[in-house]
């Protein structure tokens, strides 16, 4: 629990870039990798629906 009750909880970052993964197991590297693909994933579907937005303002004003 949090001093003051209106404080967000503190998230554990799942993966943080530059990190020493010397003292990670196999599984939990797997696990990153894994977590790493989603949000890749996840970036470039959203980069493709900006890219389809943009395209289809570019036509609307030729």
């Amino acid at each position: 629990m949090t001093l003051f009750d209106d404080e967000p909880p503190i998230r554990k970052t799942a993966h943080e870039i530059g990190q020493d993964l010397s003292l990670l197991s196999v599984a939990e590297l797997d696990e990153r990798i894994a977590i790493l693909r989603a949000e890749i994933e996840r970036l470039e579907a959203d980069r493709d629906k900006k890219g389809d937005s943009k395209t289809a303002a570019e036509a609307l004003f030729r």
